[in-house]
């Protein structure tokens, strides 16, 4: 059975002495959540630990951003966390992470975090940084696991833990999909008939662009810049083509490696990000 603890203190006495993986979430759990879990069950196997984090940090708003908002569905959530293996799911309340009001201290993203979602959302990544590095001490997992989709965050969290020596491995598991290519978020819920139609347009970008890769960098760009320009009414932040290692636009023709290609935009009132991975050689 899963269980539901609220206190660090009830956290340090679940699953004692397991092999243990954590999945960090805001909640309003969905699919791609429930394959995140599953990744780490097939992980730690039947006698490790799955610990699923539950909580709308503050720090990762900004103003005017959508934290009254956001769904709190914990009833939803502990039936989805439990039915994909988690073996606890720790939901505390902010005055638990947070017992002395906002933090003094936090860590700050660096050059990584200033563009793209760091431009368009000023001080998110440090306050997912810090919640981040927070729930890693809580929950001292062996391995933890993030979604693909969040490109920006994954090279974050991959570069805190290799510069401030986290005892822990990071796992990014691929983007979950619609039948139609609409990646899962949990801001779906607040599109109009109308906008699920309109956010189409982010995954047929991606895909025009991915479908162009054996031609090289530039063409990624001119086919994915064709498909949004078939969207004027689509308010996008951006369009670009990054090195995930340190989050800079891709400038050669001659790079090789893996690449992100990366689009955020406003469909309606609601902002959605997307990505696809692409590896030229």
């Amino acid at each position: 059975m899963t269980e539901l603890v609220r206190t660090a203190k009830e956290l340090r006495e679940a699953a004692p002495g397991a092999r243990r993986a954590v999945v960090m979430t805001m909640g309003a759990l969905h699919e791609g959540h429930a394959a995140l879990v599953r990744a780490a069950r097939k992980r730690v196997g039947p006698d490790g630990a799955v610990i699923v984090t539950v909580f709308v940090n503050p720090l990762q708003f900004g103003p005017g951003e959508d934290l009254d908002r956001y769904p709190r569905t914990l009833d939803a959530d502990l039936e989805i966390a439990a039915e994909a293996g988690a073996s606890v799911v720790f939901a505390p309340p902010v005055e638990e992470v947070y017992p002395g009001g906002a933090p003094q201290l936090r860590l700050a993203a660096g050059p990584m975090g200033e563009g793209f979602e760091g431009a368009s959302r000023p001080g998110h990544f440090d306050g997912m940084l810090t919640v981040v590095a927070k729930m890693l001490h809580l929950t001292a997992p062996d391995t933890a696991f993030f979604g693909e989709k969040d490109g920006q965050q994954l090279a974050l969290v991959l570069r805190m833990v290799k510069d401030l020596n986290f005892p822990v491995e990071i796992v990014g598991v691929p983007t979950v999909r619609e039948p139609d290519g609409l990646a899962l978020s949990s801001r779906n819920r607040f599109l109009s008939a109308e906008d699920r139609v309109q956010a189409l347009a982010l995954s047929q970008i991606l895909f025009a662009g991915h479908a162009a890769r054996k031609q090289g960098p530039a063409a990624v760009r001119a086919a994915a810049q064709g498909v949004l320009a078939q969207y004027p009414a689509l308010s996008a932040d951006y369009l670009a083509l990054i090195d995930p290692s340190d989050f800079t636009e891709v400038d050669r023709e001659d790079f090789r490696g893996e690449t992100l290609l990366a689009v955020a935009a406003k469909v309606g009132t609601t902002r959605l990000i997307d990505n696809v991975r692409i590896f030229f050689q």
